[in-house]
């Protein structure tokens, strides 16, 4: 399943080319969003909070009940995660919070489980050079995305797996890596990161494995349907 991706910094829709350079900023995320309202999931990320520079807390509230969407960027706290399913999102996405010098935080995500479910909490296991990276992908967290996983999979119901070193760059992304996760794990796994053509979108689907597209499709490399008229 392909599932759009909307990144929001500094109040407008961007994509970063690994996550640092800009490439794309749309002040219409009007437009985005009825892009994306036929998709059965789309991915929405506080680029600005998960790096700890500001917030898109407004324009978040406002996509969140349109768009059957998981929510990421900055949820460290279980209040957090209350909140922004409390604007509509289906799940949110952790991923700094759930790491702790060098390894998961197992106390964290059993408290966060506890709090919201474990099928409301997609694990962000994101790979930068081997390693899984957190804080805005640009810090090390000491451990693989796999051994990330099997640690974490009792307390999710889903991991979202980027792989950094290709995120942006639109040169296809590294099924390898990404396999290695899915046969680390029972759960559901979407991955992301340099996913360009629908044939690797349709690999990955054989697998069982969603597919986060953003670059591609802001840049029209990757066409999309036209979407649904409005209800009524």
């Amino acid at each position: 399943m392909l599932i759009p991706s909307i990144d929001l910094k500094g109040g407008q829709v961007v994509q970063l080319i690994q996550g640092e350079r800009p490439a794309i900023a749309s002040d219409d995320i009007e437009a985005w969003v009825l892009k994306f309202r036929g998709f059965p999931r789309v991915q929405l990320i506080d680029l600005d909070a998960a790096m700890g520079s500001g917030t898109n807390d407004g324009i978040v509230r406002e996509i969140a009940p349109r768009l059957r969407c998981r929510v990421g960027g900055g949820i460290r706290t279980v209040a957090r995660a209350r909140a922004v399913l409390g604007y509509g999102a289906s799940a949110v996405i952790v991923g700094s919070s759930l790491f702790r010098e060098g390894r998961p935080d197992l106390a964290f995500a059993e408290a966060l489980a506890g709090a919201i479910g474990p099928e409301r909490i997609i694990a962000a296991v994101d790979s930068r050079g081997g390693q899984v990276v957190v804080k805005g992908w640009r810090e090390a967290a000491g451990l693989t995305a796999v051994e990330a996983a099997r640690a974490l999979e009792p307390f999710c119901g889903e991991f979202l797996y980027t792989h950094v070193d290709n995120e942006g760059l639109m040169q296809g992304t590294d099924l390898d890596a990404i396999m290695a996760v899915r046969r680390a794990t029972t759960r559901r796994l979407t991955a992301a990161g340099g996913i360009t053509t629908q044939a690797e979108i349709d690999t990955l689907d054989a697998a069982g494995i969603d597919a986060v597209v953003g670059m591609a499709i802001y840049t029209g490399r990757l066409p999309l349907p036209d979407p649904p008229p409005p209800a009524g």
